[in-house]
């Protein structure tokens, strides 16, 4: 089994860990926001928006490191084209600061508690904050083959989605690293950006005859030797190196990293997973948990800012309904 290695920065939203020590939550009192969010990127700013023009008191908890913060710039988001992420985000966190009822808190949420209308989160500073309802806006983890200078290249010339990033690419000499079944079907789809496409598989093949000739008829390259190392200069792909010495020249890798959402804090409340590690919810990104809602990176495998804009708004709006009085 090949190593891998996490990257923190893996998702539209913050990452968040959890201790296992014990703690008391503080006694029930006024000092309660309606909603907690964990997670201040798109997904957790555009429930924020939603929250805030409900007039709901909110409190956002954010570590500041989003996934796509070296990424230099957001593509396939109308009207925001082109636009890097560090722009979007900034503009996107003072519009929600326009709110009065919506309070930022830079920090890292370390430990959650309570049931349904009365929650509580403890923060890296040791501050305890209470509402009524969490939404897990937590993004995922991005787990890559552990290549040399591949970490360095990721988000700026090695990427997962060819919507977002393949079009600034076309006709570029173009790499898909991956050895799974899946990864035939995903050459065959970044091959509409370039006929300039090779597949390395880092090792000897998985795939089965009818995929490898399906490349072929395709035109796509195939190499199985494993892959020591990534060439770039500050993350600008130039070459890869091969275990026998050989090497490609490439201008773009395309991967699909395994990806988690974040453990630690949902194991302790309960909150279920799907098959691929993401957290479940329903249409209306309600979690198995009472009180406990999910949205973003950390629900779906369409990591798209638009995507994480729409679960962010669906899941401010359910919150809003659940909060009104019976």
């Amino acid at each position: 089994m090949q190593r891998r290695t996490f990257i923190k920065h893996g998702s539209l939203a913050l990452l968040t860990t959890a201790t296992t020590t014990s703690w008391t939550m503080i006694p029930n009192s006024s000092d309660i926001y309606d909603v907690i969010i964990i997670g201040g990127s798109y997904s957790g700013l555009s429930a924020a928006l939603s929250l805030g023009r409900a007039r709901r008191k909110v409190l956002i908890i954010d570590a500041n490191e989003p996934c796509n913060m070296r990424v230099p710039h957001s593509h396939n988001l109308l009207t925001h084209d082109g636009v890097p992420p560090h722009v979007l985000r900034t503009k996107a966190r003072a519009d929600v600061a326009k709110y009065t009822t919506v309070q930022f808190l830079d920090g890292r949420a370390e430990q959650l508690g309570g049931t349904d209308g009365n929650f509580a989160v403890r923060t890296s500073d040791g501050t305890e904050h209470r509402g009524r309802k969490l939404l897990l806006a937590l993004g995922v983890r991005d787990e890559l083959p552990q290549i040399k200078g591949l970490v360095e290249c990721w988000g700026i010339t090695a990427a997962s989605c060819p919507f977002c990033h393949g079009y600034e690419v076309r006709d570029q000499r173009l790499v898909v690293i991956g050895n799974a079944p899946e990864n035939a079907h995903y050459a065959k789809l970044i091959r509409n950006w370039s006929d300039r496409l090779t597949v390395c598989t880092n090792g000897p093949s998985s795939f089965d005859n009818e995929q490898l000739e399906a490349l072929r008829k395709q035109g796509i390259a195939f190499v199985e030797n494993p892959i020591t190392e990534v060439l770039h200069e500050q993350g600008q792909v130039k070459a890869l190196v091969f275990a026998d010495g050989s090497r490609r020249d490439a201008d773009t890798l395309f991967l699909r990293s395994d990806t988690t959402a974040p453990s630690s804090l949902t194991e302790k409340l309960g909150v279920e997973r799907t098959e691929i590690g993401l957290l479940k919810v329903d249409p209306m990104q309600r979690t198995n948990v009472p009180g406990v809602f999910a949205s973003g990176d950390c629900t779906t495998p369409m990591r798209a800012l638009s995507a994480a804009f729409a679960s962010g708004t669906m899941a401010g709006a359910a919150i809003t309904h659940e909060l009104l009085p019976v």
